[in-house]
């Protein structure tokens, strides 16, 4: 039985859906703490309003094999975010806000869909300025039979009193390690105090979930895997993170190591960002990763770089 079906049972879950919800009336959901009342309407630097806007909800096969398995994952695409990453792939759902307006019962209804066509986990992709809603959402799954693990997948720019309403209900925490200097977080990414701020958050991840656990098939049942993606010139400080990731989390820390980058969006309008990473800066970051005996996770295949 996944914990979240104690704590729906205990009423906590109700107790956080209600908590949550107060704090849209200023927000302060991100570390951005716009303030604005999303209650009444008013939107602040990832867009979001009070109901939940999702991009699509299906069945996924790309991420790690862990996450998707063999079934696939039930990924959930949220539209908006709370950062502006001048390189994002995904720009017409977290930059434009492309996506369909939906009620948190229509959300439960969408998860349970899911669930049905087999999914090894529900995984919400870009979902921190919603959390509240998807608790609520959670809330009207769970008597309908609801009993997958969530996954949180996200940049990782995250409050840990925020995360903290996740405690217990969240299984797999998915999260990026982008930078490792504020400047190129501020500059690439808008995400004033990225470093600190997010090294805080995947300390708290991982206090909630532990290492990654995988049940006899292979397939993730709890934990964290971390997220980096090798920028041109140098610009994530890749070296600084996967080191950071040894000394502070410990060389058990699954980390997906990803080399697919490409100048999306406004890329090509900022020095350094206009090109793919070359192979010699893939081989330079997996050898960072063998430096720092992060020797468990992934890696990808020198063709694809």
């Amino acid at each position: 039985m996944v914990a979240y079906t104690a704590l729906y049972h205990s009423g906590e879950l109700l107790h956080r859906i209600g908590e949550s919800y107060r704090r849209l009336a200023a927000c302060d959901l991100c570390p951005h703490d716009c303030g604005v009342n999303r209650i009444k309407g008013e939107r602040g630097i990832c867009g979001a309003g009070l109901k939940p806007k999702i991009a699509s909800a299906t069945v996924h096969h790309g991420e790690e094999p862990p996450i998707s398995g063999t079934k696939g994952s039930g990924t959930i695409f949220l539209s908006g975010c709370s950062l502006k990453c001048v390189f994002c792939q995904n720009f017409p759902i977290s930059q434009f806000g492309n996506g369909e307006v939906i009620t948190t019962r229509e959300l439960a209804a969408r998860m349970l869909k899911l669930q049905r066509q087999g999914v090894h986990n529900i995984n919400f992709v870009t979902p921190t300025h919603y959390l509240p809603q998807i608790l609520a959402a959670l809330w009207l799954a769970i008597p309908h039979g609801l009993n997958l693990p969530i996954v949180w997948n996200s940049s990782g720019y995250e409050k840990v009193d925020v995360l903290q309403f996740l405690d217990g209900i969240v299984s797999i925490y998915l999260p990026d390690m982008k930078y490792s200097d504020d400047v190129s977080a501020a500059e690439i990414s808008s995400a004033p105090g990225y470093c600190r701020i997010n090294r805080a958050a995947v300390t708290e991840m991982l206090r909630q979930v532990g290492q990654l656990q995988v049940n006899d098939y292979g397939i993730a049942i709890q934990g964290l895997i971390i997220r980096h993606l090798v920028l041109p010139e140098g610009r994530a400080g890749t070296s600084e993170t996967l080191h950071w990731i040894a000394d502070n989390l410990g060389q058990e820390t699954h980390v997906s190591l990803m080399s697919q980058y490409f100048p999306a969006h406004n890329a090509l309008s900022l020095q350094g960002m206009s090109r793919k990473i070359t192979s010699q800066e893939y081989d330079r970051a997996v050898s960072d990763l063998e430096d720092a005996g992060l020797e468990i996770g992934w890696v990808q295949e020198q063709d694809d770089v």
